[in-house]
């Protein structure tokens, strides 16, 4: 097992799940210290693109479907004694019951505290004892699994990879412990450093009749209300053979390893109940201020924005190459403005979240609680002047250098060749979106950036903005970007009360 301090355990998950980071997000990292004005040096730029015309090409890949609806796919890479996977179980925190927010993820957390004969100890020493790697992650729309362990322990891998999809024990103390300890999360960064929480605060207020805008994580007062009852429920409604995607790539025979895989899966029945389509969403009208008070902040974290794109847009790539133009970088727009050039906070950026629905699209920073109003201020200039008149010549020769640069790394290790391979199966994608990736940034121009800005990117006046630190500070500077919603830190959900 991954330890817990790795980046998709626990609350860090909570950025992946929130749906407040693009696919391939290359953002400037934000170090914890307090906004201060000396800036760091930027991060030195890719030394070289790869062609246009080369990019990358996604392997040969045999496709098994189940008869119970399971999908397979298969790649065999032989170059090191290693097999990947990826599973994809349809239903994330979008399926969570109103009022149990987090069920999901409590339930994919004990997916691996046993399962099978083993309890959580022995399923954990049964991974970290060959050298495997195995972790589980709730998103909104789906549970990924993802593992990787050597080529002759294989069969070790697809009976506990069957184990914990098939015969999973939801024990009852691990369940009080996973429970206690996603709580205590919760509070510790709300007591500390919140910068985590701030999407969720966003997604909460923007989405407030969706389930983008449930806490995936759950919040302090859904939590406690969750017992075994409920994730038994959950489980037998939401797990199932028909809801699987699973790729595996690595060092084996696609027609021995299929056989392997049908006989440890094929006897796995459907979901309990039919998953229901994720409801549309659309971007708001006007502008509306959701204020989350914190007594004791020293800083502003904030969150600008609106309803963005789904996975599935036309016009994604160019997308993705706008957002690192504006935000998506160190280099960025908005990093440039708002850290290097004023030293306004450590780190400001933008992000794409696109889902089977459009997700949010969304600029977040900090700042010192005396410079909010000048901080944001700024931000909305920068989106304003970028909306309007895009990018010059330079602007996009470099974005289309750092992002056809950025791209190939994701898909070095055969861990991020599965992930990809179910990605692309659970949205109905093909391999063109990798394999035409690096044409198709080639090909943005100008005019089509500009294009996709006006409509992707919110204007001025319609526009959710969130704010998160000492209230009675910000209450005057809140009041000039719209009507103001006010809320405490204190509040055990992360969305406002109703209005009376």
């Amino acid at each position: 097992m991954r330890a817990p301090t790795r980046l998709r355990t626990a609350l860090a998950a909570l950025l992946l799940a929130s749906g407040c980071a693009s696919t391939r997000s290359s953002a400037p990292a934000e170090p914890p210290a307090p906004a201060a004005s000396i800036p760091a040096a930027p991060a030195p730029a890719p030394a070289e693109a790869p062609s246009p015309t080369k990019g990358v090409t996604l392997p040969e890949t045999t496709t098994v479907t189940l008869k119970n609806g399971a999908r397979l796919l298969l790649v065999e890479k032989h170059d090191l004694p290693l097999v990947a996977f990826s599973a994809w179980l349809r239903g994330g925190s979008s399926t969570d019951p109103a009022g149990k927010e987090g069920l999901a993820a409590l339930t994919a957390q004990l997916l691996q505290k046993g399962a099978g004969s083993r309890n959580a100890q022995q399923f954990a020493e049964a991974v970290d004892g060959v050298g495997g790697e195995l972790e589980v992650v709730p998103n909104r729309e789906a549970l990924l699994l993802n593992g990787s362990f050597l080529a002759r322990d294989s069969a070790l891998m697809v009976e506990l990879l069957s184990d914990l999809l098939m015969r999973p024990r939801f024990d009852a103390q691990e369940l009080e412990k996973a429970r206690a300890l996603r709580v205590s999360e919760i509070a510790t960064a709300k007591d500390g450093d919140p910068r985590m929480l701030i999407g969720v605060y966003f997604n909460a207020f923007h989405f407030p009749a969706h389930p983008y805008g449930r806490p995936p994580l759950g919040s302090e007062a859904s939590l406690p209300t969750i017992g075994r009852s409920d994730v038994l429920g959950w489980a037998k409604a939401n797990l199932g053979a028909d809801r699987l995607i699973l790729s595996v790539v690595g060092d084996f025979d696609a027609k021995a390893l299929g056989a392997k895989l049908e006989a440890a899966l094929g006897g796995w029945a459907p979901a309990g109940q039919p998953l229901s389509a994720v409801p549309a969403t659309a971007p708001t009208k006007g502008r509306r201020v959701l204020l989350v008070d914190k007594p004791d902040a020293t800083q502003t974290y904030f969150a600008i924005g609106n309803t963005g794109i789904r996975r599935t847009d036309p016009d994604r790539v160019v997308a993705e190459l706008s957002n690192t133009v504006l935000g998506g970088r160190f280099t960025s727009l908005l990093n440039t403005e708002l850290r290097v050039k004023t030293g306004l906070t450590y780190g400001a950026r933008s992000s794409l979240a696109p889902g089977l629905q459009a997700g949010p699209v969304t600029l977040t920073s900090y700042t010192q609680t005396a410079t909010t109003g000048r901080a944001i201020d700024l931000a909305l200039e920068v989106l304003a002047r970028y909306r309007q008149d895009g990018v010059d010549d330079a602007m996009l020769t470099s974005a289309q250098a750092y992002v056809q640069g950025q791209f190939p790394p994701t898909l070095e290790t055969g861990e991020q060749l599965a992930m990809k391979l179910s990605e692309l199966a659970f949205y109905g994608l093909d391999a063109q979106d990798v394999n035409g990736f690096a044409s198709a940034v080639a090909a943005t121009t100008r005019d089509s950036v500009r294009a996709v800005n006006q409509r992707v990117l919110p204007a001025n006046e319609d526009l959710t903005l969130v704010l998160l630190g000492k209230a009675d500070a910000l209450r005057d500077v809140a009041r000039k970007y719209g009507p103001v919603t006010e809320m405490r830190i204190s509040d055990k959900q992360f969305a406002p009360p109703p209005a009376r």
